[in-house]
């Protein structure tokens, strides 16, 4: 986990110095050239420096042992700074909509920008790439939602990017600035629709929910490894930033003695160690066969795929 949180945190800072270098490149030389989608697309940079400054606050957290209140650790701090981040992105969208339908709406005249807003526009298109791949990179290795989640923010990025160095070219050598106003608009709903996605990515996290749910399969099929036992039923998986949580019931023989019954459920904790990457914790609970309580939650193979 030490070097997990090592890897994040220096994507963290790549990320911070990259973010904030292209945010203040295109703000300021946006407002020079006189460009609101070159300006728009700077504010969207400047929204991935928050979230990556709120990764590292995020990190601090997740690196304490657990305690009395969090006996699970405190990994759900990822979740929710992703959830955070979702947030500050939606609030950088929301605010260069009304920006720009305000414009609109007035008709608030506007010069076209000069050609120093392609040159801004081509260095953003560049440096969003490089940022973005190598979130993706860092991010899937370590399986950090944070990090996936800003490298899709980048990936989002790089093609609004590119929205605004074709709507820049075409409002300067056509003249029409409302060209710059609507492509400003395309960026808005862009962030904004970025913004959704990242939540509801944090929102399954923090429901108890797993993305993949053929891990549930691959429950089944190690249990099925382990002779004597049968029946596994009221699984229940979770994650935690990028370990897994199992909770299960599998049945055994009635006659068999709890030494014994024990015995078979640590056979079980042991094949899903060696079949599941990044399992925290498992919880086997031993019934006898043929035992039939109504299932309230929890899956088993009958209802996977339901």
């Amino acid at each position: 986990m030490d070097q997990r949180i090592k890897q994040i945190k220096t994507a963290s800072a790549v990320g911070i110095l990259g973010n904030t270098a292209l945010a203040l490149l295109k703000v300021i030389l946006g407002f020079i050239a006189g460009s609101l989608a070159v300006v728009g697309d700077g504010v969207d940079s400047a929204t991935d420096v928050l979230s990556f400054v709120i990764i590292f606050f995020a990190l601090k957290i997740i690196s304490k042992e657990p305690d009395e209140e969090h006996s699970y650790g405190h990994y759900r701090a990822e979740a929710l700074a992703t959830l955070i981040i979702a947030f500050l992105i939606l609030f950088a969208g929301v605010q260069l909509l009304i920006f720009a339908l305000t414009k609109i709406i007035t008709a608030a005249s506007s010069p076209v920008p000069s050609p120093l807003a392609v040159v801004v526009s081509f260095a953003s298109v560049t440096g969003k790439l490089l940022l973005a791949l190598y979130q993706f990179k860092i991010g899937r290795q370590t399986e950090s939602a944070m990090l996936v989640a800003n490298g899709r923010n980048m990936l989002a990025d790089l093609f609004v990017s590119v929205g605004v160095l074709g709507g820049t070219f075409a409002t300067i050598t056509l003249r029409i600035p409302m060209i710059d106003q609507a492509v400003a608009i395309f960026i808005a709903a862009w962030i904004i629709w970025t913004a959704v996605r990242v939540f509801l990515e944090a929102n399954t996290e923090l429901m108890d929910g797993v993305k993949d749910t053929s891990i549930y399969q691959a429950v089944f099929d190690a249990v099925d490894q382990v002779e004597k036992v049968t029946n596994p039923h009221r699984t229940r998986i979770r994650k935690l930033a990028n370990l897994y949580l199992i909770d299960l019931h599998i049945e055994v023989d009635g006659t068999l003695t709890v030494a014994e019954g024990h015995q078979l459920a640590m056979e079980v904790e042991h094949i899903l160690r060696q079949k599941i990457e990044n399992l925290y914790d498992v919880a086997v609970h031993v019934e006898p066969l043929g035992n039939m309580e109504k299932e309230k939650y929890g899956l088993s193979p009958e209802k996977l795929g339901d």
